[in-house]
């Protein structure tokens, strides 16, 4: 398989929710998870941790846990939209967080840490385009990173590896698309401005 150019693994990736139940052989996801590895750190100290979900029942019971979390919760109109939306499917009941992927990454980073989340973003980042260039889909996914602080969460997760002085910074699902490929729709760009200071005569 042909491997895309970097420019055309970034400029394509598209976040993709639908995907087939069957997990993608251990070494491809070695690859996605080399390129998170290989990402920047402040002062390259490497410190973000990689938790790789495949298990199906602990992908359903940390659904379950995580729709619980939410459930519980009350939020205002000024909460931002993403949260709100987590919020009110689980008050509804059925939402699964992850979709229904076959593999979760969550990342984390030690607590107090400044860049925790920075870093973290450069390898979530680094993952997304890996995947995309390896015809995986792939989803930023920013739930168990909102419920760090809840107790529940945070004991199930360190019973996946997660340590008690780490704090969760987010994570990808991964799998392959519906169709079979990642969603490449092209998107509309509005947002994210560019100011350009030139040399001035």
């Amino acid at each position: 398989m042909e491997t895309m150019q970097a420019m055309e693994a970034i400029l394509t990736r598209r976040s993709t929710r639908r995907m087939k139940p069957e997990v993608p052989a251990r070494e491809v996801i070695e690859q996605v998870i080399e390129a998170g590895r290989c990402a920047p750190s402040g002062s390259n100290s490497q410190g973000t941790h990689m938790i790789v979900i495949t298990d199906k029942k602990v992908l359903s019971e940390l659904a379950a846990i995580v729709q619980d979390a939410f459930a519980a919760m009350e939020v205002g109109p000024d909460v931002y939209v993403s949260l709100r939306n987590s919020v009110n499917a689980s008050k509804k009941g059925g939402y699964v967080f992850h979709y229904g992927a076959p593999v979760l990454i969550v990342t984390a980073n030690r607590k107090g840490y400044g860049n925790a989340i920075a870093d973290s973003a450069c390898a979530l980042e680094n993952m997304m385009i890996a995947a995309n260039a390896l015809d995986l889909g792939s989803c930023w996914i920013n739930q168990l990173h909102w419920l760090d602080e809840n107790e529940t969460v945070h004991t199930y997760m360190e019973g996946l590896g997660l340590g008690k002085d780490e704090t969760i910074t987010g994570g990808l699902i991964l799998g392959y698309g519906i169709d079979g490929k990642p969603v490449r729709t092209p998107l509309e760009r509005t947002g994210n401005p560019v100011t350009w200071v030139e040399g001035r005569e």
